[in-house]
């Protein structure tokens, strides 16, 4: 196979494009991103990582080189115009093995994603080219680019292109939703004239206000920009300097990365997949800022994404297992679209008497200590729950079955290991998981032999007590200590004892012990899993891709791709 034959290409080397070529490359699928640029974006854009994203940059071995460029366990609080406190966000636990608030800079978590693909022979990545058709045929696509410059074929194309996505375009997709009329002017400043790591939002209505500490010295400050005043004027650095002013003792001394006006959208494509065309990330949809989700949403579709398609490439699933990647990401960046625009219209309205209404409603509410409690954990995001997709609900599964959510990832000890994250042990593919049995036994041979086809590991939860008994024992089978009683706890709420996780980390199925062999049976169908477990479609086609560029070196100065 040429270079420039490839099993997927993705188009944009934002963060979605970015983490879904190191899934790819981690499963040995030859990947190639196309990117316009001449390198990558070097402003910050994104400032929160959630929970779920860093347990993907966990997933594809790179959250040492992400984790330096964050500051964990970020609280927000929201202030009225008086500097009351209206809420505040600080979620204590860390169920998926990670804090749910942290504040980073996105461009050097970026070059860091980028920096991991030096790892693959089998991943490339050129710069300085804009794609400007596909052409689809029934084994592949063909990419073209402007100035003549050579053509790649692929069996799969991504779009991770962002809000102007001409990948969209070209599949004929709407992107259907709203832009707001108010504007911001965000101000990103370095050597913080503050300094402490408070992150706040004033909610207040003669003029709605954010600051955030990121890290490294960096904050962001953003200020609504009022009907009256034009976008010429916002960007008049004396009228930034006058911003600034209202946070700041010394505006004139302030160190400026840079400042942009921007408005909030809150859309959402048609469709995430048209044939051998897909979407990802900011090209899929957009959202306001106010839950600082953009990011981790385009995070959510590579990880959803990327299995999927090394599943299909590498032979181990039918084509139609990329159908479920729309329809269980669809409703789920719809909830946090919806969410965010809430949010939004909470914070910034300016007349008086509304912004005191909802404060006197927030300050109430802030009395019951059930809604403090939901607001302060940041239970009201809405987390990942699958009804339909890649995964099986059984007709007799309890009302409070754990499939089609995402599996904890508490601490445990193995035999060898203490103290690690429980996905480290798992491993990057398919995993079955019972708590506290013989899982060859539970499974039966047959089954067992299938999924061990798939490349799944196996592993027996048990409390710390039992971590070093043998009665189990099998080569096959990884036992673990319950460290911190975590799973035990899991497993005290359901009554479900056998799981079937998929590499998302996601519970396909769940059942008592009994039944799962015949829940692995229904998995099988759900998931489009061939009978054998596949193996690489590309193994004898001839060299592979060679990266053709790193640049862990950012800089210019031109608005992303997601």
């Amino acid at each position: 196979m040429s270079p420039d034959q490839v099993d997927v290409a993705i188009v944009g080397a934002g963060p979605s494009g970015l983490t879904l070529a190191n899934i790819l490359g981690l499963q040995g699928v030859r990947t190639l991103i196309v990117e316009e640029r001449d390198t990558l974006i070097d402003y910050p854009r994104g400032v929160g990582l959630d929970d779920e994203a860093l347990r993907t940059f966990q997933s594809i071995g790179l959250v040492d080189r992400v984790l330096p460029h964050t500051v964990p366990n970020q609280i927000l609080r929201f202030f009225d115009a008086k500097r009351r406190l209206l809420a505040e966000m600080a979620p204590p636990d860390a169920r998926f093995g990670w804090p749910k608030r942290n504040g980073f800079v996105q461009p050097m978590v970026d070059a860091e994603l980028c920096g991991g693909l030096d790892r693959f022979d089998h991943v490339g990545v050129r710069w300085g080219h804009r794609m400007e058709n596909c052409v689809e045929t029934p084994d592949g696509v063909t990419l073209e680019f402007a100035d003549g410059k050579e053509t790649v074929r692929a069996r799969y194309v991504v779009g991770c292109d962002g809000g102007r996505s001409a990948t969209r375009r070209l599949m004929g997709v709407s992107f259907d939703g709203t832009t707001s009329s108010t504007r911001w002017l965000v101000v990103d400043v370095a050597n913080d004239p503050l300094g402490h790591p408070n992150s706040e939002v004033g909610a207040d209505p003669k003029r709605p206000y954010v600051s955030i500490s990121i890290a490294h010295g960096i904050r962001r400050f953003e200020f609504l920009i009022h009907d009256d005043e034009t976008d010429e004027l916002a960007d008049d650095p004396a009228f930034v300097r006058r911003m600034l002013a209202q946070r700041v003792p010394h505006p004139e001394r302030v160190d400026m990365i840079r400042h942009r006006v921007y408005t909030h959208h809150s859309r959402i494509a048609g469709s995430f997949r048209r044939g051998r065309l897909m979407l990802a990330g900011d090209a899929a949809h957009l959202m306001p800022v106010w839950q600082g989700q953009g990011y981790n949403s385009g995070i959510r579709d590579a990880a959803n994404l990327g299995w999927k398609l090394a599943a299909v490439v590498n032979g181990q699933a039918d084509d139609a297992l990329l159908d479920t990647y729309d329809i269980e990401r669809r409703k789920h960046a719809r909830a946090m679209i919806d969410l965010s625009t809430m949010v939004g219209r909470v914070i910034s309205p300016t007349n008086r008497r509304v912004a005191a209404l909802r404060d006197r409603v927030i300050h109430g509410a802030s009395l019951v200590p059930t809604l403090k409690r939901y607001v302060l954990e940041m239970r009201f995001k809405p987390m990942p729950r699958y009804q339909q997709g890649a995964v099986f609900h059984a007709e007799n599964s309890p009302e409070n079955s754990p499939t089609g959510t995402l599996f904890i990832q508490p601490r445990v000890d193995t035999r060898e290991d203490q103290n690690v994250l429980l996905d480290d042990v798992l491993g990057a593919g398919f995993a079955v998981l019972c708590w506290s049995n013989n899982l060859r036994a539970v499974l039966g041979d047959e089954v067992f032999s299938r999924w061990k086809a798939l490349g799944a590991s196996f592993i027996e939860a048990r409390p710390m007590t039992q971590l070093h008994w043998t009665g189990h024992d099998d080569t096959d089978v990884t036992v673990v200590g319950d460290r911190t009683g975590a799973l035990k706890s899991w497993f005290d709420v359901f009554t479900d004892s056998v799981l079937f996780v998929r590499p998302d980390r996601c519970i396909a199925g769940a059942c008592i012990a009994q039944r799962a062999p015949e829940l692995s049976t229904s998995l099988f169908d759900v998931l489009c899993l061939t009978q054998e477990g596949g193996s690489s479609s590309h193994g004898d086609t001839g060299p592979v891709l060679h990266v053709a560029q790193s640049a862990t070196e950012p800089s210019g100065t031109v608005a992303g791709s997601s």
